[in-house]
C-alpha cells in the first residue's frame, strides 16, 4: 500500500526504550479510588472483596504476559517486575506501561461480578501507571521493602482512624487531628487498650500486602500406555505472603525469583523514598504544544477473528468504540478533539493543557485504562446476543506536534491511513468471499492503485466504493458544541 505525503509526522515520535541491564518495574494506581470506593461502598479501612478482586487482575496480568516474574500489591496498587533479559515490546516505556495498565483495568470490569454479585459496576474504573527503573537488584529491593512499609503504614493508620470514627464517636476530621503525631507503637496501644485489637492479628492480606509470581509444580500431562503417569515441570501462578517480601529468607528460597531476576545478597535495612523516586522514568511533555494521545487495540486481528466481527467492517464493532470515545471526552475535558478508525483512536488535549502536570505516562495510563473499562462495560448494550470471550486491550502513547499546520497534518495522515486500509481491505475480503485465498488475494492486489481497486470493487463485486458509509470510509470524529437555549451560551 502506498505511503501519504503526511507520514513525516511520525518523526515527532520520541523514542522510550528502557536500556538494560535496567529491571522494568511498571507499577499502577487506582485513579481517585477514594470516590471509586466511596461510590461502590466498600467497607472501611479494608474491603476483603475488593483486594482479592485486584489480585485476580494481577493474576491475569501476569498470565497473559509471561515477561512479568513478580508482582507485589496492596491497596488500589500495584508493581509489576518484568525479567532481567526481557525484550516486552522491545522494552519501549509508554508500550509496556499502557497495555499493562489497559489489561488489568479490562479484567477488573470483567471480574467484578464475581466478587460483587450483587452489586453494580456504577462506573469505569481506570487506574495510572508508571516506569521504574531498576539500576540494580539492590534498588528493587529497597523499592519492594518501600511498598510494603508504605502498606503497614497505611494500613495501621486506616485502621485506628476508622476504629476512632466508627466505634470512638469522633469526626473523620477529629480522628486525622488525634492521629497527626502517633507514631507506630501509639497506634498498636490505641487499637489494643481502647478497642481489644492485636493489630497483629489482622488478616496477612492487609498487614503484608500480596505478592504473585510464578513456582514451577510438578503436573501430570499424560499417561503411558502401561498407565504410568508422566509429570512434567510447569509454572503455576500463586499468591504467597511475608512479613518481609524484600528479605533475603524469602527471596532467596525460591528458584524462579534467582533465575529471572537476581539473589539478594544482603537484608534491606534503610529505605530512601526519595532515592527510590529518583528511579522514575517520566517524561514532561512540551509545554505550548498540542499533545495528542493515541490507542490502538492489542493483537484487534485475533480479537476480531475470536469474536467473529464482520470483514472488512463491523458497524456495531466501530459504534463500540465511539462509544468508548465519546465517554473518554466527557471525562477528559482537556481533550477537545478525538479521531477514530477501526481499532484505534487519537485524542487532541488543548495546547495550554496542564493534565498531570503534562506527565506523559499518566495521562497515556489515565485515558487507555478509562477506554478499556468502557469498552468491556459498554460491550452488552452493543453486542446483545454476543459474549465477550476475553477481555480487550489497548496500548497508547503521547505525542507532541509544535504547530496548527502539523497536528492538521497528523490527523489527515491517520484519515488517508483509514481510506487506503478500508479501500483494500473492502477489495481483500470480497476477493476472499468470492473463493480466493487470503494468499492469493493479497496476489492479485499488490502493486495495484486506487482507480484499479474501484474498479475491481464495481466490476467484481457491483460495489460503488462512493457509496460505502463514510465511517468506513473516512472515520470518525467527535468533538464538542456549543448549545444555545433561550438565546443564551
Amino acid at each position: 500500500m502506498a505511503n501519504s505525503k503526511y507520514e513525516y509526522v511520525k518523526s515527532f515520535e520520541v523514542e522510550d526504550e528502557i536500556m538494560p541491564p535496567n529491571l522494568i518495574v511498571i507499577r499502577i494506581d487506582g485513579r481517585d479510588f477514594r470516590r471509586f470506593s466511596e461510590v461502590h461502598e466498600f467497607e472501611k479501612p479494608n474491603d476483603e472483596r475488593a483486594l482479592n478482586l485486584l489480585n485476580q487482575c494481577a493474576m491475569a496480568v501476569m498470565e497473559e504476559y509471561p515477561d512479568i516474574v513478580f508482582s507485589y500489591g496492596y491497596s488500589d496498587e500495584y508493581s509489576f517486575v518484568l525479567k532481567k533479559t526481557s525484550k516486552f515490546y522491545q522494552r519501549r516505556s509508554s508500550k509496556i506501561s499502557s497495555v499493562i495498565v489497559s489489561c488489568f483495568a479490562s479484567v477488573y470490569v470483567t471480574k467484578w461480578k464475581e466478587f460483587f454479585p450483587h452489586k453494580e459496576l456504577r462506573y469505569p474504573p481506570s487506574f495510572l501507571s508508571r516506569v521504574v527503573c531498576c539500576a540494580s537488584l539492590e534498588v528493587l529491593q529497597v523499592y519492594l521493602a518501600w511498598r510494603q512499609r508504605d502498606c503497614h503504614d497505611q494500613n495501621q493508620y486506616y485502621t485506628c482512624f476508622w476504629e476512632l470514627v466508627k466505634n470512638g464517636g469522633k469526626t473523620e476530621t477529629e480522628a486525622q487531628e488525634f492521629l497527626k503525631d502517633a507514631k507506630e507503637q501509639d497506634r498498636n496501644e490505641l487499637l489494643h487498650q481502647q478497642f481489644g485489637i492485636n493489630y497483629n492479628d489482622s488478616l496477612a492480606l492487609f498487614r503484608q500486602g500480596t505478592c504473585i509470581f510464578k513456582n514451577e509444580v510438578e503436573d501430570f500431562v499424560k499417561y503411558n500406555e502401561d498407565g504410568t503417569p508422566v509429570k512434567r515441570l510447569r509454572r503455576k501462578t500463586s499468591i504467597f505472603r511475608s512479613e518481609n517480601i524484600a528479605s533475603r529468607r524469602f527471596w532467596n528460597a525460591h528458584a524462579i525469583l534467582l533465575k529471572e531476576l537476581g539473589n539478594f545478597s544482603d537484608d534491606c535495612f534503610k529505605i530512601n523514598p526519595d532515592y527510590i523516586r529518583s528511579f522514575v522514568f517520566e517524561s514532561k511533555l512540551m509545554p505550548s504544544t498540542w499533545v495528542v494521545i493515541r490507542i490502538d487495540g492489542c493483537h484487534f486481528h485475533r480479537f476480531s477473528d475470536v469474536h467473529e466481527f464482520n470483514k472488512p467492517n463491523d458497524i456495531q464493532a466501530l459504534d463500540l468504540m465511539n462509544l468508548c470515545a465519546m465517554a473518554v471526552l466527557e471525562e477528559f475535558q482537556d481533550i477537545v478533539f478525538s479521531y477514530g478508525v477501526s481499532d484505534e483512536y487519537s485524542y487532541v488535549l488543548k495546547k495550554d493543557s496542564q493534565l498531570y502536570q503534562r506527565q506523559a505516562s499518566k495521562i497515556v495510563s489515565a485515558i487507555v485504562s478509562f477506554f478499556s473499562s468502557m469498552y468491556v462495560m459498554k460491550w452488552k448494550d452493543v453486542f446483545q446476543n454476543k459474549d465477550l470471550k476475553y477481555p480487550s486491550s489497548f496500548d497508547g502513547r503521547a505525542v507532541c506536534y509544535p504547530s496548527n499546520e502539523i497536528l492538521q497534518d497528523y490527523l489527515a495522515w491517520r484519515q488517508v491511513d483509514c481510506h487506503i486500509n478500508n479501500q483494500y481491505n473492502t477489495c481483500f475480503w470480497n476477493l476472499v468471499k468470492s473463493g480466493k485465498s487470503k494468499s492469493e488475494a493479497q496476489i492479485y492486489l499488490k502493486g495495484t492503485q486506487a482507480r484499479e481497486k474501484n474498479e475491481l470493487l464495481l466490476k467484481e463485486f457491483g460495489i460503488d466504493y462512493t457509496t460505502l458509509p463514510l465511517m468506513f470510509r473516512q472515520g470518525s470524529s467527535i468533538f464538542r458544541e456549543r448549545e444555545y437555549l433561550d438565546g443564551r451560551e
